[in-house]
């Protein structure tokens, strides 16, 4: 069966800090792994950019940890079209605030986060991950429950060789 693969991290950095612990996680931020070209791309959610495709080496270059997960699915090119289809919305300043004030429903697509986008991905190209009416905020930590790593590095970089 096939899968998409989901890069979590976290960094060194005050945002990843207070991230992790208004969430309880290890993890700050997670990308989708598109791996479809000549070198792994992640498409994310990024503040103040929004959503990118960037290069996996340089989200692993900052990261202090890194871990990738594999998902099962039917249809990968599905899933990581949906997120490529989001290239360009806004970040959603308002949905992190509300992971702390759970006012924003993560389903709405006019900005996203890292895990919104993530998830969202996943449930539009008909694979969710999540019963979306019982869900009203997604974390990082909420996707790293679903499954476990399928690689982990003491140094993020040594993640692409694998890749």
């Amino acid at each position: 069966m096939p899968t998409v693969r989901v890069l979590f991290t976290s960094r060194r950095h005050l945002g990843s800090l207070a991230i992790r612990l208004g969430t309880w996680s290890t993890w700050s931020h997670v990308d989708l792994v598109d791996d479809r070209g000549a070198a792994p791309e992640l498409i994310g959610a990024v503040a103040p950019s929004g959503v990118v495709r960037l290069p996996m080496a340089e989200r692993l270059r900052l990261a202090s940890q890194a871990a990738l997960v594999e998902f099962s699915v039917r249809d990968r090119n599905a899933v990581l079209d949906a997120a490529a289809s989001q290239l360009g919305r806004p970040y959603d300043w308002l949905g992190v605030a509300g992971i702390a004030l759970r006012g924003r429903d993560w389903q709405e697509d006019d900005c996203w986060f890292c895990s919104e986008l993530v998830a969202w991905a996943f449930s539009a190209a008909g694979e969710p991950l999540f019963r979306a009416h019982l869900v009203r905020r997604v974390a990082p930590q909420h996707l790293w429950m679903l499954s476990n790593p399928s690689l982990t590095a003491v140094n993020p970089l040594e993640l692409i060789s694998d890749i």
